[in-house]
């Protein structure tokens, strides 16, 4: 019997870089810094994806404002490029991140529907093909189209993070043939990004075979956002231990479950 491997065995691998967590944490929404700082502490993600935007008054001054806390927490951050609706406007937001957050890490979001926050299909990729080659590990936020998402990693996005669903309604998986078409179909890590509402969800793709879920909404708007980033943090593990498992095929017709040794012999006088 093969066993799967504990959790300290299965890492996530991103761009040839191990992380112990696969759960990325957005930090936006939240009542307050310390709840932020909490819900981190429980959660244990791997990355903390922050807004350049998110700098406040201080302008790019990492000194002050919302970074002093992203860097006491010691969690490595993701910038992405939220609110821009251009690659060239995303490109700009990608330079100014990684001279601000000294990363060349990046979530690459372009966005094209003001109103579902869909990602802008059309420019998406000459967006992602220009920042890696200019040395970005590029995480595009995407919708669940297989064609786009296979150009990603045509052009050397070597993950692609499809939605559940449209940011921040917390519907779940409202596709899930093409989100497991798209786990078939490609072989570079997933990460499930936008849409997810409950740990059952995050559970739910990670038995799919997703590879990691990035969360904000669902735990920062949680009535208990500290509570709510555990039981995330519970169900990724225990998705991703179900998967490894490998689940029992499903049935059309009952099964007995208890074994049958022999046939009862009942004498009657």
């Amino acid at each position: 019997m093969t066993l799967a491997p504990a959790p300290h065995a299965d890492p996530l691998l991103l761009y040839g870089e191990s992380f112990a967590s696969r759960l990325l944490l957005g930090t936006a929404r939240y009542p307050s810094p310390a709840v932020l700082e909490l819900a981190v502490t429980r959660a244990q993600p791997c990355l903390l994806t922050a807004s350049l935007r998110r700098q406040g008054a201080s302008g790019l001054d990492p000194s002050q404002g919302f970074w002093p806390l992203l860097n006491k927490m010691g969690v490595p951050v993701l910038p992405n490029t939220a609110g821009c609706h251009s690659p060239r406007e995303a490109i700009t937001t990608a330079e100014m991140a990684r001279e601000v957050f000294e990363t060349d890490w990046i979530k690459l979001e372009v966005i094209g529907d003001d109103y579902s926050l869909q990602p802008d299909t059309l420019n998406l990729v000459e967006a992602a093909a220009h920042l890696i080659k200019s040395g970005f590990k590029v995480l595009p936020y995407s919708t669940d189209d297989l064609v786009l998402c296979q150009r990603l990693v045509d052009v050397g996005c070597q993950a692609v993070m499809p939605w559940a669903a449209p940011i921040g309604t917390g519907k779940g998986p409202i596709n899930p043939y093409a989100l497991r078409s798209l786990r078939e179909r490609l072989s570079v890590p997933l990460i499930v990004d936008a849409g997810l509402g409950l740990p059952s969800h995050a559970c739910q793709v990670m038995e799919w075979g997703f590879d990691a879920v990035l969360l904000n909404t669902a735990v920062a708007l949680a009535r208990e956002p500290v509570a709510m980033a555990g039981a995330f943090a519970d169900a990724v593990r225990a998705g991703r231990a179900a998967f490894l498992a490998g689940a029992m095929t499903a049935q059309d017709t009952a099964q007995p479950s208890t074994p049958v040794l022999g046939t009862p012999f009942w004498h009657h006088a």
